[in-house]
């Protein structure tokens, strides 16, 4: 009998759209794998089920024939059968509280866990991932934004022709417009009062490289971190273009002790050793965008303290919009207070109340904190996303689970990967316990 791979309609979101597996790779994998592929049905997803079966996959109602299920983001209590392998982003590396329930749930079931979050190479670098796409929608998405809050403060700039990523049809659609931004900024200039326009981007993976690839659209100078405060003091700097500048470790902290030095494997093994020096860069910023991978361990890019010191004075910052497309709640940016969805996806942080309201409007910066910016590119990054799954899936499908975890035939990408084996926390896994209870 082949092995069966069930592929989830996504539930957590109405505005979840991506799939795992596309009906083109799908098809492949029953062709050259010797697997069988169902998929449920689905109302959202973005591939129809007319897809599926044109590529010879049948869709079903339920997955009860399927031993490993793959999706995207989180499944329901009530959808785990017993002794299944299941295939997600499960969020539960950190303790997640939020998640302990459905991991528990997991565990009395028997289930088998494998986390694509922790799907790395011997060097341990992502190899399946949504990063990319998730920049490229955050960078539009925050810079509609900042056309939204400079209009309601009666700044008419360019920025009011884009629209938010999702009511696009694609990525070239929206590329289009941003030529139109960009002839726009380089005829007129952009107004005084904005003027220099700083970006900064925190981080230099996956995801910002996504963001700096919507900003190639648009006239970028390259600045140097240390070079912010004179460019946004000078009566020279240009109009004519935005400048951008990239944030990495190094200029993000600096050691506690005046005797020592940054250096980037001790930040990684000792973060108690370091404390931010991100503040000394905000007040020259007039976009923040968050891209960096952050635990409780590390200094904050950006503090509810910091927040009421800068917008408690009469001069409001320049600091307009923060893009947190890496989206930890009271995390790096620890204004950001809650998530969002593709629906509504600002929110303003009132400083003094530490409260969010929804939309652009009011006293405080604006939060675009969407935590499935995918989504809103359901096609495009589901296709990336399954072209380099597709290659672990029979290794998946036909492994034994039965087996001792030291026995388990994986390829070493996946079973560094395995966060429950038969129920159980696998040895590099074991920490979550404590979170558990």
């Amino acid at each position: 009998m082949k092995p069966t791979i069930g592929l989830r309609h996504e539930d957590k979101s109405p505005w979840e759209r991506r799939v795992p597996i596309t009906p083109q790779d799908a098809k492949d994998l029953q062709a050259d794998a010797g697997l069988e592929v169902i998929a449920q049905s689905s109302d959202l997803r973005v591939f129809k089920d007319e897809e599926y079966t044109q590529a010879g996959v049948g869709v079903e109602e339920t997955l009860k024939s399927a031993s490993t299920i793959l999706g995207v983001k989180e499944i329901p209590l009530k959808a785990f059968e017993p002794g299944k392998t299941y295939v997600f982003f499960a969020h539960v590396i950190k303790g997640q509280p939020y998640n302990m329930p459905m991991l528990k749930k997991m565990m009395a079931l028997g289930c088998n866990l494998i986390d694509y979050e922790k799907v790395t190479d011997d060097q341990g670098r992502r190899l399946i991932f949504f990063g990319r796409h998730a920049g490229l929608a955050g960078m539009i998405n925050t810079l509609w934004a900042y056309g939204l809050r400079l209009d309601w403060e009666g700044t008419p700039n360019p920025f009011t022709r884009l629209q938010q990523m999702r009511h696009y049809k694609g990525l070239d659609e929206a590329i289009a417009v941003l030529e139109q931004v960009k002839e726009q900024i380089e005829t007129e200039g952009l107004p005084e009062a904005i003027s220099p326009l700083i970006v900064g981007v925190a981080g230099y993976g996956n995801v910002s490289r996504g963001a700096q690839q919507i900003l190639t659209h648009l006239p970028v100078i390259e600045i140097a971190p240390q070079e912010i405060a004179t460019v946004a003091q000078s009566d020279d700097a240009s109009r004519h273009a935005i400048y951008k500048v990239v944030f990495k470790e190094e200029h993000m902290v600096e050691p506690i002790s005046p005797d020592d030095e940054f250096e980037l494997q001790d930040y990684y093994n000792h973060p108690e050793k370091y404390r931010s020096k991100f503040e000394t860069y905000l007040p020259h910023l007039n976009i923040l965008v968050n891209a960096i991978y952050w635990d409780t361990m590390y200094p904050r890019l950006l503090t509810k303290d910091y927040a009421r010191r800068a917008y408690s004075s009469a001069k409001s910052p320049r600091l307009k919009v923060i893009g947190d497309i890496s989206c930890d709640v009271e995390g790096a940016i620890e204004i950001t207070v809650k998530s969002t969805e593709p629906g509504n996806p600002n929110f303003v942080y009132d400083p003094e109340s530490g409260e969010a309201q929804d939309g652009h409007e009011g006293r405080g910066p604006v939060i675009m904190a969407v935590d499935i910016l995918p989504s809103e590119l359901p096609r495009a990054s589901s296709i990336d996303f399954s072209r380099v799954l597709r290659a672990y899936i029979p290794a998946i499908a036909k492994a034994d689970f039965s087996v001792p975890f030291e026995q388990l035939d994986l390829p070493p990408e996946i079973k560094r990967a395995v966060i429950l084996h038969q129920g159980k926390l696998a040895p590099d896994y074991q920490y979550i316990e404590q979170f558990l209870s």
